[in-house]
This record gives structure tokens, C-alpha cells and sequence, in this order.
């Protein structure tokens, strides 16, 4: 490796572009965070009712066919919720929620941890969401994977131009 290939500097993307990306990430990822919170006190909520009652009635209203697809998951998932660990699930959703807005504020302040756990967090989905995207495929399904798919190579370059950055500036 000659000097001038140890010299020159990594492609970058701009300065306030980088940082917008981060921070709409970072309000995505609180969203993400806080609509988990909503879904936790919702189901915390439904443990007081008759849920599957409750399904019958939502299935009814807006028409859908209860022998449907959806309309018989809503009812599978009625019949789990009243026998459902609920300990363990507050627990996994206090850690999904303290996860996403731990990312979230770290992203929002370019910190480099966050970053990591991002691309991580997001790199782990990504087989999961391709094997939903090839039982299901739907125009939702690829721009879920999609974007996931940028948050995690952008998250990624941003960490390799740091450290390029710091291979020329030690």
C-alpha cells in the first residue's frame, strides 16, 4: 500500500445530509418505541375484557368474513391473550421500548454506539422479513424490507467512514 493509498479519503456523504438521515431515523426509531408502549398499555388494557367477544365484534363491524385469513388470526391470537405470560410479556416490550428509544436518542446525538446497535438490531430482521417477504408478498413487505435494508447499509458506511477517517487522521 503506497502513501497515497493510505491518504485518500473515503466517499462521504454530506455533512447535514448525514445528520438528517440520522435524526429521521432516530424519530423512527422512537416511533417505533412509543407505538410499542401504546400496543403494551393496549394489550395490558384488553386483559380486563373478554377479548375474544371483542374480536367477534371488531370482525362483525367492518364486514370481514370470520373464516378469513386475518379474521381467524385475530381470533387465534383472542384465544392466547387471557392464558399469555404477562410478566414476560411487559418485560420483552419494556426491553423492545427501552431498546428503541436508547437508539433512538443515541442516533439523534451521532453517537457511534448507536450506530452500531442500530445496523445490528436492524441487520437481525432482515432474514426474518425476507423469509415473511417470500410467504407473503406484498408491496408493503418489499418497502418494509427496503427501508430497512437502507437504515442498516447507511448506519453501516457511517461506521466505516469513521473508522477510514481515523486510518488517516490517527
Amino acid at each position: 500500500m503506497t502513501h497515497s493509498d493510505r491518504t485518500r479519503t473515503p466517499p462521504t456523504i454530506p455533512p447535514v445530509a448525514a445528520r438528517r438521515t440520522l435524526r429521521t431515523i432516530a424519530v423512527f426509531e422512537a416511533f417505533k418505541g412509543l407505538a410499542a408502549f401504546a400496543a403494551m398499555i393496549g394489550v395490558l388494557d384488553l386483559m380486563h375484557h373478554n377479548v375474544r367477544h371483542l374480536a367477534i365484534e371488531l370482525i362483525g363491524y367492518f364486514g370481514m368474513n370470520p373464516h378469513g385469513h386475518y379474521p381467524a388470526l385475530i381470533l387465534r391470537y383472542a384465544d392466547l391473550l387471557p392464558n399469555a405470560n404477562v410478566h414476560a410479556l411487559v418485560l420483552l416490550a419494556i426491553g423492545y421500548i427501552a431498546l428503541r428509544l436508547l437508539e433512538s436518542y443515541g442516533l439523534w446525538n451521532a453517537r457511534t454506539w448507536a450506530e452500531w446497535l442500530g445496523a445490528l438490531s436492524g441487520g437481525l430482521y432482515i432474514p426474518l422479513e425476507i423469509n415473511h417477504l417470500m410467504h407473503r408478498f406484498s408491496v408493503i413487505n418489499v418497502a418494509v424490507l427496503a427501508g430497512n435494508i437502507f437504515v442498516v447499509c447507511f448506519l453501516l458506511f457511517q461506521l466505516w467512514q469513521r473508522r477510514a477517517k481515523k486510518a488517516i487522521c490517527p
